[in-house]
Parts: C-alpha cells; sequence; structure tokens
C-alpha cells in the first residue's frame, strides 16, 4: 500500500466514526468472507426529512483489518441523509470515499462493506422478513458481532449473514 493510503486509513481508525451497535435500528446487515475472515455488520436508522425517508444514524461493527475498520466508519458518514435508494447505489469503491482506490488485496474490505450495507437495505429481503410470522419475538436489541459468537445460537429471523466468494 502507499504511504497515503496507509497515513488515512490510521487516521480513520484512530477515530473511528460510529462504531457500536444501535439501539432500535430499523435495518442491520451482516456479510463475511469466508476467505479472509473479516465480519461486517451495519445497523442504520431511518427519519422523515422532507417527506423521504432518509438514512437518519448508521453504525457498525467489524472483525476485520484496519481497512475494514476504516472504510465501514466512512461509508456510516457517506450515507447519512441518502434515501436507501442513493445509498444501494454506491459501491464499494464508492464507499471508501476519502481513501481513495484500494489497493486489489483490500478491494474486498469496501465489497464487505457495501455487502453489508445491500443487505440491510434490500427492498426483497426486507419484505420477506416483513412477511414472515415470527414465532418468537424480536429481541430488545441487536447483539453484537461477539454475542453472536460466543452465545448459542439462537433463531430471531432477523439477521442475515451473507459469505461473499
Amino acid at each position: 500500500m502507499e504511504n497515503d493510503l496507509q497515513q488515512k486509513i490510521a487516521e480513520a481508525i484512530q477515530n473511528p466514526k460510529n462504531m457500536g451497535a444501535l439501539e432500535s435500528a430499523d435495518a442491520i446487515g451482516t456479510v463475511g468472507s469466508p476467505s479472509c475472515g473479516d465480519m461486517v455488520r451495519l445497523w442504520i436508522k431511518f427519519r422523515e426529512e422532507k417527506g423521504r425517508k432518509v438514512i437518519d444514524r448508521a453504525t457498525f461493527q467489524t472483525f476485520g483489518c484496519e481497512t475494514a475498520i476504516a472504510v465501514a466508519s466512512l461509508a456510516t458518514e457517506m450515507i447519512r441523509g441518502k434515501t436507501a435508494q442513493e445509498a444501494l447505489s454506491m459501491s464499494g469503491s464508492d464507499l471508501a470515499g476519502e481513501l481513495g482506490p484500494l489497493p486489489p488485496m483490500k478491494i474486498h474490505c469496501g465489497q464487505l462493506v457495501e455487502g453489508a450495507l445491500r443487505a440491510a437495505l434490500d427492498p426483497a429481503s426486507q419484505e420477506a422478513k416483513a412477511s414472515q410470522p415470527s414465532a418468537t419475538p424480536p429481541p430488545a436489541h441487536s447483539p453484537s458481532l461477539m454475542e453472536n459468537f460466543t452465545q448459542p445460537a439462537q433463531k430471531t429471523g432477523g439477521v442475515k449473514i451473507i459469505f461473499l466468494e
């Protein structure tokens, strides 16, 4: 990686924005990559603005490298104020924002964040979730990635993990 990119990543991870679970999120998306072991989860909360439903806040958690943390941090800032459709139109390289083009070995970091965003905002996924009756009530809070790994699996029906190839 070139020094400029390394410096931008270092700055982004020294002060990551919007890290952690978001209580009462309207949408949650989780994506993992079996090839590198990274996982990203995004929480999204909407608000009404001028008759449009826009992203009010987004937060993230990741088991990933510094680049994945930096891209997720930047992406949560970039999607604020956008509609779901506007956010879905952004690619992994768009979400990397001011980091600039990622080197080939780090492109998957942007793709993970894009995948988590799509998992949270994909209308088909949301419709299926809404039309599916739930036998158990939704959890009081969204479990963190660490809770998912350390607690026994429970069927909540609200989180979809998509593994990228």
